[in-house]
């Protein structure tokens, strides 16, 4: 399944300025393998801290810290005797000296007693008062995130449903939750050439049997026909290959729990798009009446019958 675009996994990149451009026509965007698709511009720290993932974000966090306190310790060092019982010329003691300075915690057998020490404290305290809300407020922004569990299939179906062939994908919730006034939405993108001879890529939203449900809870599956309404009328997998067809969907809902608004995106290219398939059932039924969703055959096709 493709990623949605820019979203594209490479790696670490640097894009330089060409000839011409000057220093603030250009960004610096990267990837990293493994860290799922996630960049962004280095301009848009907000942003970045806000979607990488926790394990990096903490990361982010403590080099911020250390760093910070280190460069607060060398400033001590050129003043280390106005830190009472500081041993001379030690970084660790400036260090730690920093670190209760920055965190608030109170000094015990070092204190400041000079000028210069005590406006580097008084500069630090500012610091530290700004630094600690920005962390808060970053860590509060992404606690409060409404993060969707959606899980998509990997592929597209096209079988033949009360006789029009149809084009179905899958769609489910992984939280034990509901996805209340769930909302989906289907898009073709493709190369078009107007009368004219001009060039455009044109997005077509394909009209879907239900593109709305009360609750989403187990899956769904979202069905569009092809019929002489749909722009995929008679069209083939050569046709779809030669127009670099791609399918946009994207969902959208009220998770529950949180009562916040919810989104899912995914995307396919033709090559994900499977003719005469079907997918295979999900949902079984226990002897006692009950019924549950195994997932591991979520993403798992059949031909049909001929």
């Amino acid at each position: 399944m493709l990623p949605f675009p820019p979203f594209r996994k490479r790696k670490y990149s640097r894009q330089k300025p060409r000839s011409g451009y000057s220093s603030n026509q250009f960004w610096i965007k990267f990837n990293i393998e493994g860290l799922d698709a996630w960049y962004h511009h280095w301009r848009e720290p907000y942003h970045l801290l806000l979607n990488i993932p926790w394990k990096y974000f903490i990361i982010l966090m403590s080099i911020f810290y250390f760093v910070l306190n280190g460069g607060f310790a060398l400033a001590y060092l050129f003043g280390i005797e106005g830190i009472e019982n500081a041993v001379k010329g030690s970084f660790g003691e400036a260090f730690f000296f920093s670190v209760h300075t920055f965190s608030t915690i109170g000094y015990g057998n070092m204190y400041p007693t000079t000028v210069y020490t005590n406006i580097l404290v008084t500069l630090e305290a500012f610091v530290s008062i700004l630094g600690i809300a920005l962390i808060t407020g970053l860590a509060f922004a992404r606690f409060s995130q409404s993060n969707a569990k959606i899980l998509f299939s990997d592929v597209v179906v096209v079988l033949p449903y009360n006789n029009v062939p149809t084009l179905m994908l899958r769609v489910s919730n992984q939280r034990r939750n509901y996805i209340l006034e769930a909302k989906i939405r289907l898009y073709l993108m493709w190369d078009e050439v107007s009368k004219e001879g001009n060039f455009f890529r044109r997005v077509h939203e394909l009209k879907l049997l239900r593109d709305y449900s009360p609750t989403l809870a187990m899956t769904w599956t979202v069905m569009h026909t092809i019929d002489e309404n749909s722009p995929l009328y008679e069209v083939d997998i050569d046709t779809l290959k030669r127009k670099k067809a791609l399918l946009l969907t994207s969902l959208s809902g009220i998770d529950e729990s949180i009562d916040q608004t919810m989104y899912a995106r995914s995307s396919y290219g033709f090559q994900d798009i499977l003719w005469d398939h079907q997918f295979q059932d999900v949902i079984y039924h226990t002897t006692d009446g009950h019924r549950y969703i195994d997932l591991s055959f979520f993403h798992q096709t059949k031909p049909i019958d001929s």
